[in-house]
């Protein structure tokens, strides 16, 4: 279950509020191919499961993109911010990945907020720490700080 929000504004009273976490999704070598097949990204070490075996993760792996697209997926699993008219991406800040993806295992975001403003334009800004969690991995796959912003519902 998502952490709700019944308007944007709730957010700046939730700074370094933990918002919880999304289900887990497996990786699939389809996942992964369909990925490379959209970005034109067909390196070895994610599409040759033979030649993967023999590289050194034992496997073939997802991309690092493919992992942070993922964050796309679990944002709205972590959170839901009601009331609003719209929601816009506005970008990432400290985007790492200090670990691989094997094909087979199962992810998971968790968020974290670490920031909300007003914005000039009327909305509220967010930034949430979304850590990409691999099952069974000590180290996280990917770590983002994703910029939402959103905006409150018109009065009339």
């Amino acid at each position: 279950m998502p952490t709700v929000f019944s308007s944007p504004k709730e957010l700046l009273s939730a700074v370094g509020r933990n918002l919880g976490a999304s289900q887990w999704l497996e990786i699939d070598q389809s996942r992964i191919d369909q990925f490379a097949e959209a970005t034109g990204d067909h390196q070895w070490i994610h599409v040759d499961p033979e030649r993967a075996k023999e590289g050194p993760f034992g496997s073939t792996i997802a991309h690092g993109y493919l992992t942070l697209s993922l964050v796309n997926c679990f944002l709205p699993e972590i959170v839901d911010v009601q009331g609003i008219s719209m929601g816009v991406n506005v970008g990432a800040d400290k985007l790492r990945f200090p670990a691989p993806v094997p094909v087979g295992s199962r992810v998971r975001g968790s968020g974290e907020l670490v920031s909300a403003e007003a914005t000039k334009d009327g909305g509220i800004q967010a930034k949430i720490r979304v850590t990409v969690e691999v099952e069974g991995s000590e180290r996280p796959a990917c770590v983002v700080e994703t910029l939402s912003r959103y905006y409150p519902e018109s009065d009339g």
